[in-house]
């Protein structure tokens, strides 16, 4: 009997509860490790997937930037050969806008530089022999395209460009022995033509400066 009385007594039920109070936080507790290791797995699992597509994006455009490199440019001109010395007095090129030749022996300065006034082509083309591309257009080229290029130019080291009146295309990319024409800033040669030649393997002083030269 006193044993049953013991089992229904106040602290028996007091106990009862908290023993049933216990078990529940446990079971709460077991939910949450699970909840919580889950999500730790789905996250993981996330930027392990999200890695993998940051990584093969980044293979991809090395890929198209190392074709762009090594595959020709349709419709370039090349010219090989091309004298490189220091003259004071204007130079008679055989090509316009020129890609090489002798030339001033200041640089024009080409660090994203944008003119919008003719500069002398002796100093532009001492740009080219650092491995600068040179951006050029007429009074037929669009003024979008204009735009498009310029905003191309201004984030590109290594790149200047300006208006050559007498040039016979609107648009005309040119880089030490290279030219290239295009109708519209939108051609994928552009492109091309900036990752191709911006310090290049035609360059014949890679990494000389562009900056500290001529400016307008």
């Amino acid at each position: 009997m006193a044993s049953a009385k013991n089992q229904n007594s106040p602290a028996a039920a007091r106990r009862a509860k908290l023993d049933e109070a216990r078990r529940k936080e446990r079971a709460r507790e077991r939910r949450s490790r699970i909840i919580t290791i889950t999500a730790a797995v789905v996250v993981v699992a996330g930027l392990v997937a999200g890695g993998g597509y940051l990584m093969s994006a980044a293979d991809d455009k090395d890929k198209a930037e190392e074709q762009a490199r090594t595959s020709p440019v349709t419709g370039e001109k090349s010219w090989d050969d091309l004298t490189q010395d220091h003259v004071e007095t204007p130079v008679d090129y055989p090509m316009n806008p020129p890609v090489g030749g002798n030339h001033n022996p200041v640089w024009m300065n080409c660090d994203a530089d944008v003119y919008t006034e003719a500069i002398p082509k002796e100093n532009a083309v001492h740009s080219l022999e650092h491995g600068a591309v040179w951006v050029t257009y007429n009074d037929k080229a669009k003024d979008a395209d204009v735009k498009a290029l310029s905003e191309r130019v201004s984030k590109t080291p290594y790149s200047l460009m300006s208006p050559v009146a007498d040039q016979k295309d609107p648009l005309m990319l040119s880089a030490w022995g290279k030219q290239l024409a295009v109708k519209s800033a939108t051609d994928a040669r552009v492109a091309q033509f900036f990752t191709k030649y911006v310090q290049g393997a035609q360059t014949p002083e890679p990494g000389a400066a562009c900056s500290g030269g001529v400016a307008k």
